[in-house]
């Protein structure tokens, strides 16, 4: 079972190792769902941790639609982290019309190099996940999709967490379940789901609360639950 915990600066870097994480997402704007960080923070995370650090490529809150200008400051952001050393980038694309944008997409597996690629919870407003997976099987670099099954929190949406989970064993992506995961349900969720990745942010921070610190005996403590 892989446990990745966000990140939004040095301190939770530093905590999730301590707590035995196994992968970062390395963020800003945690309020506002993630966004790009400092080019510093990405250098710093990547040299001060053994961690896989995983960067959210994300310019804005706006939406998941992203026009030329956008794209432009996606793609030299994709370039200055790989140069920075990030294992992977985690990005998310929509069209206008609601669909996976194709074409961006493109030019982001062009632009990460080696990096593993995370399709973010964009994938979460699409109206057909199971289709927007087939969709991604087409694009070789994509390696999961972290998503709640929908708009509404991962453990209640269970039945599309599964479905999507076992669509997924015949592709080379990994479903990673997220949002609304607490200590307390997720051992039920991974195993109703069969989803073999999580992704914590609140609940593994002091007082649950996301604006909180990283608390390492929160991540050993979910650790020891999963192992059960």
């Amino acid at each position: 079972m892989i446990i990745e915990v966000i990140a939004t600066c040095m301190a939770d870097v530093l905590a999730a190792e301590e707590g035995g994480a196994d992968r970062i997402e390395l963020i800003t704007g945690i309020s506002e769902g993630g966004l790009t960080p400092s080019l510093a923070l990405v250098r710093n995370a990547v040299r001060g941790t053994s961690l896989p650090v995983n960067v959210m490529v994300r310019p804005h809150a706006r939406s998941f639609v992203y026009d030329a200008e956008d794209a432009a400051v996606i793609l030299e952001d994709i370039g200055y982290i790989r140069q920075a050393g990030a294992a992977g980038i985690v990005f998310g694309a929509l069209t206008p019309d609601g669909r996976i944008d194709g074409g961006l997409l493109e030019a982001v597996l062009e632009a990460r190099g080696e990096m593993s690629v995370t399709f973010h919870r964009a994938f979460d407003e699409l109206e057909d996940q199971l289709e927007g997976l087939r969709q991604l099987t087409a694009y070789s670099g994509v390696d999961r999709i972290l998503t709640s099954g929908g708009r509404l929190p991962a453990p209640q949406a269970v039945p599309a967490l599964r479905a999507l989970a076992q669509a997924a064993e015949k592709t080379s992506i990994r479903i990673m379940g997220g949002y609304g995961l607490t200590l307390d349900n997720a051992v039920a969720f991974v195993r109703e789901t069969g989803v073999k990745e999580v992704h914590f942010g609140s609940a593994v921070r002091f007082e649950g609360k996301g604006v909180c610190a990283v608390e390492p005996a929160r991540i050993r403590r979910l650790r020891e639950l999963l192992k059960q």
